[in-house]
């Protein structure tokens, strides 16, 4: 059967008919159909999940259409609160598709794990002693984890470096570990404990912290991508995202607005699909701060015809076994929605995602503006917020949008107004 992600009036349908579109598409069970247009997580579940547990927490979750890559269709399920986000990343990922589609590739699962060792005597002697003993390190570490070598991963190389600092020098030994399909925490954790002991022997000092690194950097996924300039309105407003870009590029202040941007379209992918934000966000921040300064994680160039040309780079430590993303029956519903079959698959996607919602922030702000397309969208909270219901929430909202003010004051007014032509007398009592 032929798939699209191509839907056009995929927003103008209600929830449940989207639902039905995205269940014929990943060919979803009525259970599955129920978790994800519920909250999905029971409090026992979440009671395994997390210590000291009272609630549970949702968030909307919502489906980007359009995306084309690596010459396959995803569905791509987002996990947000913030309007605009899901609908930029479907507008763009039709742009790039006017293009050929977004191509993705990331070449490793290599995690990095750390073992710090202090009061080591002679820390050049000791960095040797333990590069010649690299095969006894590798074994030790494989030891825990027989699974993940059987399936092919496992610890691969040792590193070690002398690390100058304010305490005098210390030796770092980095374990660099396969880690497959998992992002891969539990099994770096573990390896490097087991071999710190060993460690502390070869260099004569001390071990102290073993843990993974968040700054992922031999697990990089890159996605680039052609944007024909009709795509985006013109040449000139692609000469204006190439602007923006440079703006990133020379301004530390700008460049972290310009990777929040990125940040959140692969965020809400990643809680999505039981993933952890946080690590991700950590290793992308140090990784734009790489070359001594921070810089975005994008690049754009045009064309001398005016089309642009995308790339995105960043460390993307995930996985689609263990942890939340196997706990949590509404993510392993979204890791079935994109029907990808390993984290390489799912790093592709995300990285996708973040370049093409950089494209859509860039052009916007190059085009009309960012607000232009946001506060319309959040046109809607502010009319919740002001105690619209059911139609009145969109007939309020598009009248706030109409007249430029989109505040809560405003949609008091105008819900009043609306209510008192319908002859249900005063709006309820103002927000304050």
């Amino acid at each position: 059967m032929t798939r699209s992600s191509r839907i056009p009036g995929f927003y103008t349908l209600k929830p449940e008919e989207r639902l039905q579109v995205v269940a014929e598409f990943a060919q979803l069970t009525e259970e599955e159909k129920k978790l994800i247009s519920s909250c999905g997580l029971d409090i026992a579940t979440a009671s395994r999940m997390i210590e000291n547990v009272v609630g549970i927490f949702p968030l909307p979750l919502g489906i980007a259409a359009n995306f084309l890559i690596n010459g396959r269709d995803y569905l791509v399920p987002m996990a947000v609160e913030e309007p605009s986000v899901v609908a930029a990343a479907s507008n763009a990922a039709k742009m790039a598709r006017d293009g050929g589609g977004i191509y993705s590739f990331q070449p490793s699962q290599l995690m990095i794990g750390q073992v710090q060792l202090v009061e080591v005597s002679n820390p050049y002697l000791a960095k040797m002693e333990i590069l010649r003993n690299r095969d006894e390190i590798l074994a030790r570490a494989n030891e825990c984890d027989p699974v993940l070598v059987n399936l092919g991963g496992g610890a691969k190389d040792v590193e070690a470096r002398v690390l100058e600092t304010d305490l005098g020098p210390m030796v770092v030994v980095h374990l660099i570990v396969d880690v497959r399909d998992a992002m891969g925490a539990n099994a770096v954790n573990t390896m490097a404990e087991n071999v710190a002991p060993f460690l502390a022997r070869l260099s004569g000092g001390k071990f102290r912290l073993r843990i993974i690194s968040n700054l992922a950097d031999k697990r990089i996924a890159r996605a680039y991508a052609k944007v024909p300039a009709e795509s985006v309105g013109g040449v000139e407003v692609a000469r204006g995202i190439v602007e923006a870009y440079h703006f990133a590029k020379a301004d530390p202040y700008r460049a972290a607005t310009h990777n929040k941007g990125i940040m959140n379209g692969i965020d809400a992918v990643a809680i999505a699909t039981g993933n952890d934000w946080r690590a991700i966000e950590a290793g992308a921040h140090a990784y734009a701060a790489r070359n001594g300064r921070y810089e975005p994680l994008t690049t754009w160039e045009q064309t001398p015809s005016g089309d642009l040309y995308g790339v995105i780079e960043l460390p993307l430590a995930v996985g689609i076994v263990g942890g939340a993303v196997r706990t949590n029956p509404v993510a392993k519903t979204c890791l079935k929605i994109l029907g990808i079959k390993s984290a390489r698959e799912l790093a592709e996607v995300m990285a996708a995602v973040g370049l093409v919602q950089n494209l859509a922030a860039l052009r916007a702000l190059a085009a009309e503006g960012i607000q232009a397309g946001h506060m319309s969208l959040h046109a809607k909270n502010i009319a919740v917020m002001a105690g619209a219901t059911g139609e009145e929430i969109d007939l309020v909202a598009e009248e706030m949008v109409r007249q430029k003010t989109i505040r809560v004051d405003k949609a008091e007014e105008i819900l009043a107004e609306l209510r008192s032509r319908r002859g249900q007398g005063p709006s309820a009592t103002p927000r304050r």
